[in-house]
């Protein structure tokens, strides 16, 4: 099964620093309420889409995340 949404933890295990997966994290978050999902304002809010991701970082990331085996 195909994940569809994505951590700060995640983004760790795959290899980035924790402070630039935390910006990915944050930077997908305002993406998201700017398109008007205001659920995604909430400061506990840790999961997001894994496309909002790709698009920012401009790559697909989830061939990566199958090869990692990250569940």
């Amino acid at each position: 099964m195909e994940k569809t949404m994505i951590s700060y933890g995640d983004l760790v295990r795959i290899g980035f620093p924790a402070n630039q997966a935390r910006k990915i994290i944050r930077c997908a978050k305002t993406k998201l309420v700017l398109q008007g999902y205001s659920f995604y304002n909430g400061r506990k809010v840790g999961l997001v889409p894994i496309q909002v991701v790709e698009e920012i970082l401009g790559h697909i990331i989830t061939a990566k995340m199958e090869s990692d085996d990250i569940k």
